[in-house]
């Protein structure tokens, strides 16, 4: 999360940009956040540039993978970085994650725990089973609180998202079982994990 504010609801658009975005498009919210971020003034964002900039809802920064996993996500040149256009993008898609985390945070507790991480996960369409949703919770809880903080959540989703994508391109049948080579397997798991 930024801070404590939130953005959103800019209004209609005016020709070729959003009304108050600079030339490039960039909001102004999102520039200045980018000029805060971007600590030695490069232009570019690294992940620990990032991370110093985001707090995970129980008071701490994000985690470095999943820092490291957002930049890579956003950063099409593959510098390790992302300039002010490639950090609007991750802006936008961390402020979607966090509305989903929040609609699930019932509490408001900064955490999500195995029944609303079941109920997440079941609204995007998997239908996972307890024992599962146990697994990936301490997979991904390394404090052993059997709750994860919304970083966790993000990295966890992305990487089912990653896993799924690449099971289903391999199910040609539909079947929901596949066949797969060794190396293919390895690829799959490195690409997703990263």
């Amino acid at each position: 999360m930024y801070g404590n504010q939130n953005y959103g609801g800019y209004g209609g658009y005016a020709p070729g940009a959003a009304p108050g975005m600079g030339p490039t498009g960039v909001s102004p919210d999102v520039q200045q956040w980018f000029n805060t971020v971007d600590k030695d003034r490069s232009g570019q964002i690294n992940w620990e540039e990032l991370q110093g900039a985001l707090i995970n809802g129980q008071g701490k920064n994000f985690s470095e993978s999943a820092c490291k996993l957002m930049i890579g996500m956003f950063d099409r040149d593959k510098t390790g970085t992302i300039d002010v256009n490639e950090f609007q993008q991750l802006f936008t898609y961390i402020n979607q994650w966090l509305a989903v985390f929040k609609n699930y945070d019932r509490d408001q507790s900064g955490h999500i725990e195995e029944s609303e991480l079941a109920q997440a996960l079941q609204q995007m369409g998997f239908k996972f089973s307890p024992e599962f949703i146990k697994f990936l919770i301490a997979k991904s809880d390394l404090q052993h609180h059997k709750q994860i903080s919304v970083d966790q959540f993000i990295v966890l989703c992305v990487q089912i998202q990653r896993f799924t994508e690449a099971f289903r391109v391999r199910d040609k049948e539909l079947k929901g079982v596949i066949t797969i080579a060794f190396e293919d397997f390895l690829s799959v798991a490195i690409n997703c994990s990263t």
